[in-house]
C-alpha cells in the first residue's frame, strides 16, 4: 500500500512538472511582428493549426572559421565596388588585395563572425528557434572538411541553450556530391567522434528512427566499421545539379531552379522533401545550371521564372524568387522543405573559373552583391529593412506547418501595486529564455574583434491583466533587477492599435523612457517622426527583488472602453536608439528582434 501511494505521488508530481512546463513554454508562433515593408505574418486565423509532422531544414555554414578569411583585411565586394565600379573588370585591380581570396557580399548584422562565437551562435539558436526551423544541415560539400572547430562549439551552446528552453534545431551533415574519396574520410570521422559516442544524442535530426545524413553510402566498404556505419544513418545523398531534379531514388536537393521537383516521391504524389531558396546562381545562358553568380542575367533575389526581372531599384529586398518557391512548395506539401540559406556571405574570387566564361574576366560562384546572394540572416547594411527576408522565413513557416491555439486569456482583475499577489493566475503567460544575457568577447575574422558587454537584466517572463479602469503589466528577470537609474532600464513598449503605420515602429507608447522617479514610472506618447517620444503621464510601479508591477489607466492609452488588443515588448540596454535592429544585438528584449507578445482580451471569450 505504501509502494502504492508512493508511486501515484510521484505520478502526480510527473504530471504537475508537466503541466507546468507546458504552460511556461516559450511559444514563438504566437508572437506578431511587421517588417520594414510592412508585411504582417501571419496568426492561426490565417493559416491553420499546427502540424508537427512537417518539418523546415536549413542550409548553414559552420566553416566561418580559421583560415577561411583570417586575412589583412575584411573583403567586402559591394562596399569595394561602390568604392571602385572599375575593379569589376580587373581581377588585379588592387581594391581587391586584401591578403586572400574570400569576400562577403555584405556585413551580416552580428559582423563578420566566426563559428566559434559563442555569442553568436546563441543568437542563431533563438532566431532559428523562433522561426520554426526544425534541422539545420551543416555545409561539409568541400573536401574532407567537418569544421570541428565550430560545431564544438555549436554543440555546446545549443545545448545549453535548449536547456534553457529554446527549441533549438537538431543538426546534421551535407557531405560531398558523390561517393568520392573524401565524402567517406569525412563521413567516418563524423561517425567516430558525434554519432558513435553518443555525443550530443539530444541535437541529432532522425529520419525514418535513424540519425540523418546528406551523404552518399556508395563506397563504403564491408568491413565491419563501414557495415556499422552503413546501418546506423538514414542516407539522403546531395543532389549537385539544380536543374535535372534526382537522378538516383533515395537522393535530397539543396537547391534548384522553380518549379522544383520532388525528392523521394511517393505513389501518391507526395514527398519527403522539397527545396525552396533565395536565388540561383544559374541563367537561361547556362540552361539554369550553375554558373558564376556575377554572369549577367543570373537569377537574383527579385527574379521569377513566371514573370521575370524585377526592375525596381530595391526589388532586391522583397524575396519574390524564393517566394516563388515557397508557394509552389506549399502547393506540393512535402514532408520537409529544406531552405538556402542561412549564412553563407562569402564568395570566391575566382579567374579562370569555367563555368563563368565567356561572362565575366573573373567569377564569383556562390554570392556577389545585394541581388545575387542567397542568405536570410538579417544584414546590416539594409538597415531598418535587414530583417526582411528572416520575417518572411517566418511567415512562410507558419503557413506551411501552421500555428498553435493560443492560452486563453484570464478574466479581469485588480492589482493593488507593491502586492505582488495574484500574477499566478494570469494567462497568457508570456515566457521568454533565460541565459541570453552573455557578453560577447571573440575575434572576428581578418583584424575584427567582437565584444559585447549591453546583457543585464535577463527578462524571462511577462504578463498583463486588466480590469475597467486600468492596465496592468508584470515583468520577471532571472536574477535581481539593476537599479532604476540604468540607461535605457526595463523600457516597456507598447503598440495599442496594432498598426505599423503609426508611432515608431508600430509602437505609440514606450515606459521608462524617461527613468521612474518618486515611485512613478513615466509614459511617454510617440509624438512627430522617428524617434520622438514626448512626457504623457505617470503611471504607478513597484519592484520586488527580479519583478515589477505596474498600473497604467486604461484611458492614457487610448484604450478605455474598447477591449484591449496590443502588441507589446519589453526592452532593457538598448544601445541604438530608434534603430529597430538593435533589438536583436543589444541587451535583452522580449520577445527578441522585430517580434511582439500580443495580448487580446477577446481571446479569453467562450472558451
Amino acid at each position: 500500500m505504501r509502494k502504492l501511494f508512493f508511486i501515484s505521488i510521484v505520478a502526480a508530481a510527473l504530471v504537475f512538472w508537466s503541466e507546468r512546463s507546458s504552460a511556461q513554454a516559450v511559444e514563438s508562433d504566437q508572437w506578431a511582428a511587421t517588417d520594414g515593408l510592412g508585411r504582417a505574418l501571419p496568426g492561426r486565423e490565417q493559416t491553420r493549426a499546427r502540424r508537427d509532422d512537417r518539418k523546415v531544414a536549413m542550409f548553414y555554414w559552420t566553416w566561418h572559421t580559421s583560415p577561411i578569411t583570417d586575412y589583412r583585411r575584411i573583403g567586402n565586394i559591394t562596399q569595394i565596388l561602390r568604392e571602385h565600379p572599375e575593379a569589376i573588370d580587373d581581377y588585379d585591380h588592387p581594391a581587391w588585395d586584401i591578403g586572400g581570396n574570400s569576400y562577403f557580399w555584405d556585413e551580416p548584422l552580428l559582423g563578420y563572425y566566426k563559428t566559434t562565437d559563442p555569442w553568436v551562435l546563441r543568437k542563431h539558436a533563438e532566431m532559428l528557434a523562433d522561426a520554426g526551423v526544425d534541422v539545420v544541415f551543416f555545409d561539409c560539400t568541400n573536401a574532407s572538411l567537418t569544421w570541428k572547430s565550430s560545431y564544438d562549439v555549436l554543440i555546446d551552446v545549443w545545448t545549453k541553450a535548449q536547456g534553457d528552453g529554446v527549441n533549438v534545431p537538431k543538426i546534421a551533415f551535407m557531405l560531398p556530391f558523390g561517393p568520392v574519396d573524401w565524402s567517406l574520410v569525412s563521413l567516418r570521422q563524423l561517425y567516430e567522434d558525434i554519432y558513435k559516442p553518443g555525443r550530443a544524442e539530444n541535437l541529432w535530426f532522425y529520419l525514418h528512427g535513424k540519425p540523418c545524413i546528406m551523404a552518399y553510402p556508395d563506397n563504403l566498404t564491408d568491413s565491419p566499421e563501414d557495415r556499422a556505419i552503413r546501418d546506423f544513418f538514414t542516407f539522403r545523398p546531395g543532389q549537385p545539379d539544380i536543374v535535372d531534379g534526382p537522378g538516383r531514388p533515395d537522393q535530397w536537393g539543396w537547391l534548384e531552379t522553380y518549379p522544383q521537383h520532388k525528392f523521394v516521391e511517393r505513389p501518391d504524389g507526395g514527398c519527403e522533401e522539397m527545396v525552396v531558396c533565395v536565388a540561383q546562381n544559374a541563367n537561361d545562358a547556362s540552361g539554369g545550371h550553375c554558373c558564376a553568380f556575377n554572369a549577367p542575367g543570373t537569377y537574383g533575389r527579385s527574379y521569377t521564372q513566371q514573370r521575370g526581372q524585377d526592375t525596381r531599384e530595391d526589388a532586391y529586398l522583397y524575396g519574390l524568387n524564393i517566394q516563388e518557391q515557397w508557394d509552389y512548395a506549399l502547393q506540393c506539401d512535402p514532408d520537409l522543405i529544406f531552405v538556402t540559406g542561412w549564412n553563407e556571405f562569402i564568395a570566391g574570387k575566382h579567374i579562370g573559373w569555367h563555368p563563368a566564361r565567356p561572362y565575366y574576366p573573373f567569377a564569383f560562384p556562390d554570392q556577389f552583391d545585394w541581388e545575387r546572394s542567397r542568405d536570410i540572416e538579417p544584414v546590416k547594411a539594409w538597415g531598418d529593412k535587414g530583417d526582411a527576408y528572416y520575417i518572411q522565413l517566418v511567415d512562410n513557416i507558419r503557413r506551411y506547418k501552421g500555428v498553435s491555439e493560443s492560452q486563453a486569456v484570464s478574466q479581469p482583475r485588480s492589482f493593488r501595486i507593491g502586492r505582488f499577489d495574484g500574477w499566478d493566475g494570469v494567462s497568457p503567460d508570456f515566457r521568454h529564455y533565460p541565459g541570453n544575457t552573455m557578453h560577447r568577447n571573440h575575434k572576428g575574422h581578418a583584424n575584427m574583434f567582437y565584444t559585447n558587454t549591453t546583457g543585464r537584466n535577463d527578462i524571462v517572463d511577462a504578463k498583463v491583466a486588466r480590469d475597467r479602469r486600468y492596465v496592468y503589466f508584470y515583468v520577471e528577470t532571472a536574477d535581481k533587477l539593476t537599479p532604476s537609474t540604468d540607461r535605457n532600464w526595463m523600457m516597456l513598449f507598447i503598440d495599442v492599435d496594432r498598426d505599423k503605420a503609426t508611432g515608431w515602429e508600430g509602437y505609440d507608447f514606450v515606459l521608462n523612457y524617461e527613468k521612474p522617479q518618486d515611485g512613478k514610472s513615466v509614459l511617454s506618447r510617440h509624438s512627430g517622426d522617428g524617434w520622438n517620444w514626448e512626457r504623457a503621464a505617470e503611471a504607478d510601479y513597484a519592484v520586488d527583488g527580479n519583478r515589477m508591477e505596474i498600473r497604467i489607466p486604461r484611458s492614457l492609452l487610448g484604450e478605455f472602453g474598447k477591449s484591449l488588443n496590443i502588441e507589446f515588448k519589453w526592452s532593457d540596454n538598448m544601445q541604438e536608439e530608434g534603430n529597430i535592429m538593435d533589438f536583436y544585438v543589444n541587451g535583452d528584449a522580449a520577445p527578441g528582434g522585430r517580434f511582439n507578445f500580443v495580448y487580446d482580451e477577446r481571446a479569453g471569450q467562450n472558451r
